[in-house]
């Protein structure tokens, strides 16, 4: 699940710039290009700009009367898995839809904090895929070339369309409102323009909830982190895999040479018990515990569900209980490992996703490749991981890469803290690469 905050529509967003400026005019601008790009498919449903402008006037005397606001009239989207009350949702099915009564607790802290949610953004059916073109609303493609994938969950999008990317450890914000996808390892990530921004959205919408039985405490205490020298994980030579776009492969190892540059010193993991992991998610049990879930909700095979989505969770009924239990066995083993390898690192970096693909591509193939896209993040959730996408460079056909920092759970706020040491700044990207002009704007989503 993603929060997007929307002074960032359709580009990078920059909440700072919207608690500068007037709210009321960031509306304005946020609804002009909404409209200008319906045909993007950005948006499921959008709020009536009349009535966003009344929750603004009203957050706004409330603030003059001396009430605190710390994301006053930032605009956020959310991805429609995630309810919002008086908001229908989808979860990118129309026969599902329904009109929840109560917002999701991300949600209800968002607007806590003077924050408005201006809509419910589009997303692959039931958040089952990652390429954003398994939606009946309608493929979303990279705002820098619409031939291309948008990316549809977790972190894939932050790096084909060069913004910042949060994925908190499972458990530190509340699944509360959420539609179940894999209810163990969902999880509400941010998208924004800054790591300073996500940093801020996190630090609202986080906290144990005890109406979620998912949810997790934080421990008592965890490093901060540090400002000096650090030491990061990157990938040995016979673990990288660009399924056929080496140039993918230069903006990697450019990312690792800039890091080292900044002071970290690059250790050489092996990323194969990562990799098996991440097999886990699709070619493992827990897609029966995906298609439960599903099935909880509505009927998979006569429920108007895309023929892509079935094909998903159809295999699903080929796993027994002795299958899932001796995943789980495995998964436990390679957390074991995992954690090993990672006790040696402040993160470790990889690409945020292999390459970018042609839409045409895609929904030739869309099983196998947009499990391609999840090459280096499917592993996430399953070995308790936490994670930052942030920008990286642009390949040749002018999509942007990005790479991601990983670390062991409940790391969030030290990850977050390197993460803003090694991302774009004002001058613009890394690598000197042209920045494009962006909106401000925030977003929820599930990753």
């Amino acid at each position: 699940m993603e929060i997007t905050p929307v002074n960032q529509i359709n580009a990078r967003p920059a909440m700072s710039s919207v608690s500068a400026g007037d709210p009321l005019q960031v509306i304005e601008t946020a609804y002009r290009r909404i409209e200008a790009e319906r045909d993007r498919n950005c948006w499921i449903h959008v709020r009536p700009i009349a009535e966003t402008r009344d929750l603004c006037r009203a957050m706004m005397a409330r603030a003059g009367a001396g009430e605190a606001f710390p994301l006053l009239g930032v605009l956020f989207g959310v991805k429609d898995n995630i309810d919002v009350a008086g908001m229908p949702t989808t979860a990118g099915c129309p026969s599902f839809s329904y009109m929840p009564a109560r917002s999701a607790r991300s949600v209800e802290r968002l607007i806590a904090a003077g924050a408005i949610c201006i809509g419910k953004t589009n997303l692959d059916q039931l958040a089952t895929g990652l390429s954003g073109a398994r939606s009946p609303y309608g493929a979303c493609a990279s705002v820098f070339d619409r031939a291309y994938v948008s990316g549809g969950s977790g972190r894939i999008p932050a790096g084909f369309n060069d913004i910042v990317g949060i994925k908190p450890t499972v458990g530190l914000v509340s699944s509360r409102g959420l539609v179940p996808n894999c209810p163990t390892l969902d999880c509400v990530s941010i998208f924004c323009n800054s790591v300073q921004d996500g940093a801020a959205i996190l630090g609202v919408i986080e906290g144990f909830d005890a109406e979620d039985c998912y949810s997790r405490p934080a421990p008592a205490s965890v490093s901060p982190g540090n400002a000096g020298p650090f030491r990061f994980g990157r990938l040995a030579a016979k673990d990288l895999e660009f399924f056929g776009m080496p140039e993918c492969g230069v903006l990697y190892q450019q990312a690792c040479d800039r890091f080292a540059g900044l002071g970290g010193i690059a250790v050489e993991i092996d990323f194969a018990p990562f990799a098996e992991a991440g097999q886990l998610m699709f070619a493992g049990p827990w897609v029966a515990e995906r298609r439960a879930a599903i099935s909880a909700l509505m009927e998979v095979e006569t429920g108007g569900l895309l023929d892509v989505t079935k094909a998903v969770l159809r295999p699903a009924a080929d796993y027994s209980a002795m299958d899932a239990f001796t995943a789980l066995h495995r998964l436990l083993r390679l957390r074991r490992q995992t954690q090993d390898i990672l006790a040696g690192v402040d993160a470790l970096v990889v690409p945020t996703a292999p390459r970018p693909f042609l839409l045409e591509d895609m929904n030739r193939d869309p099983v196998t490749l947009n499990n391609r896209l999840g090459h280096y993040s499917y592993s996430a959730n399953l070995l308790d991981l936490c994670a930052v996408a942030i920008p990286n460079g642009v390949l040749p056909n002018g999509v942007p890469m990005g790479v991601t920092l990983l670390a062991p759970a409940w790391r969030d706020r030290a990850l977050i803290a390197l993460a803003a040491r090694l991302e774009v700044r004002a001058a613009g990207t890394p690598f000197a690469l042209i920045s494009r002009a962006r909106l401000a704007f925030a977003s929820l989503v599930e990753a």
